[in-house]
């Protein structure tokens, strides 16, 4: 029994990181020796193949999964009324349109989507000339092995490219999220919290709202306030009522 849930937690775990590009790259992460030792095995050989097995075909349907949304976001009709919120699984597990009751807000967020995955698709978001864009996106970077100074960098390009070919939209810098992270120990708080302070420079830089949400949801110990999430990672409703609570103002402006 402690096998079987070890396996879908493992799962669960390779959603949430980027799979655009090599999808073997994840293995550095999670490799199947690492399962077997863990999962209190390290004799079954077969085991360990099968895993192999089974995370290859995790990383073909995540990859598959983000391709798949990224198509069907260009198929979508688009409008300068848009309110574009863009990001990773945090933003893509939130109806927002119905929690705010706003129409015009489209969800582009993207389950294990990285900087590098906005980057991929940021033409056809800007494509529509939407009035605004809420960002939050870096977690999955840390996730990924990639530097502060590689995400922050990444970020400049992102502002830099919504300027250019979407010069009337609104863009509003969302911080990165705090995490739990005794439980996601790829993504430190101590890491976050240095993006959260590039990107602070950088909404200066460009006269750009900075939107602090790492603050409303830590604990005293710089953690995810698991008041507002189950994994230590993702929001649960609770969660999104306060994230909501905070950029309201934003929204409505």
């Amino acid at each position: 029994m402690k096998k079987t849930v070890f396996v879908a937690t493992i799962a669960f775990m390779l959603m949430m990181v980027p799979y655009h590009g090599n999808a073997e790259k994840v293995s550095f992460l999670i490799t199947p020796a690492f399962v077997a030792t863990q999962a209190g095995d390290t004799t079954q050989l077969s085991a360990e193949e099968k895993f192999a097995k089974d995370m290859e075909e995790w990383n073909k349907a995540l990859k598959a999964y983000y391709y798949h949304k990224k198509e069907h976001f260009e198929t979508l009709p688009k409008s300068k009324k848009d309110i574009i919120f863009l990001g990773n699984s945090i933003t893509d597990n939130c109806e927002w349109a119905e929690l705010f009751g706003n129409p015009h807000i489209k969800n582009r967020g993207i389950g294990g989507d990285d900087t590098d995955g906005i980057l991929e698709r940021l033409n056809d978001i800007t494509s529509g000339q939407p009035s605004k864009i809420f960002l939050m996106i870096g977690t999955n970077d840390l996730a990924y092995g990639k530097t502060v100074d590689y995400i922050v960098a990444n970020y400049r390009k992102i502002i830099t490219q919504i300027r250019q070919e979407s010069p009337r939209t609104k863009i509003y810098i969302q911080s990165v999220l705090p995490t739990d992270d005794a439980v996601q120990i790829n993504r430190k708080n101590t890491d976050i919290i240095l993006i959260n302070e590039g990107l602070q420079k950088i909404a200066r830089e460009y006269s750009l709202p900075y939107i602090d949400l790492f603050n409303p949801f830590k604990t005293e110990n710089n953690k995810l306030n698991r008041e507002y999430s189950l994994d230590g990672l993702h929001l649960n409703g609770k969660g999104y009522l306060l994230w909501k609570d905070i950029i309201a103002r934003y929204v409505r402006e």
